[in-house]
């Protein structure tokens, strides 16, 4: 479970109701830092650092899609993953109404609605990945299989090729 005394996200409430251990890495930030920032600051791999984007289907239905950090989503590929002809990522500004999180701090567990989500496949190389624990400076740690008991998911190829990236 997580540390006792620390300020509690959704993420982590959603996560202690469950029974589902998790380890929080917690640093202080002021404003949102790349994800390779974040790994670096962690002394983690950044292949094992997941960043957590929101988009938006061309049939209106919004998508969260998990990568590395280091990596970029292909919006093509996304697409293709959920059945869409085409998604965008959502702007900024309407990222925390619709998430209840800010940009840098949107984790994929305890949103305020559920949404269809999709990680990539490289998570399955690791015992654990981590990602944003709901807010600026906070990082949760935890099996891929253990996410999926709060956040159904499907997994899939969801970067841009390395050929491809300029």
């Amino acid at each position: 479970m997580g540390k006792p005394h620390e300020r509690k996200t959704n993420a982590m409430r959603v996560l202690d109701a469950a029974g589902i251990a998790y380890e929080s890495r917690t640093f202080s930030c002021e404003q949102a830092l790349s994800g390779v920032e974040v790994a670096r600051l962690l002394g983690l791999d950044p292949a094992r650092v997941f960043k957590t984007l929101v988009t938006v289907g061309k049939s209106g239905e919004h998508h969260v899609f998990m990568v590395p950090v280091a990596e970029e989503l292909d919006l093509r590929k996304a697409a293709d993953a959920v059945g869409e002809k085409a998604v965008h990522m959502v702007k900024s500004k309407e990222l925390l109404p619709l998430t209840g999180y800010v940009h840098g701090g949107c984790s994929p567990i305890g949103m305020r609605k559920a949404v269809n989500t999709t990680v990539d496949e490289t998570a399955q190389l690791f015992d654990a990945i981590t990602f944003s624990g709901g807010r600026l400076g906070c990082q949760l740690e935890l099996p891929p299989d253990e996410l999926a008991r709060v956040v159904p998911f499907a997994y899939a190829d969801l970067t841009v090729a390395p050929a491809a990236r300029s």
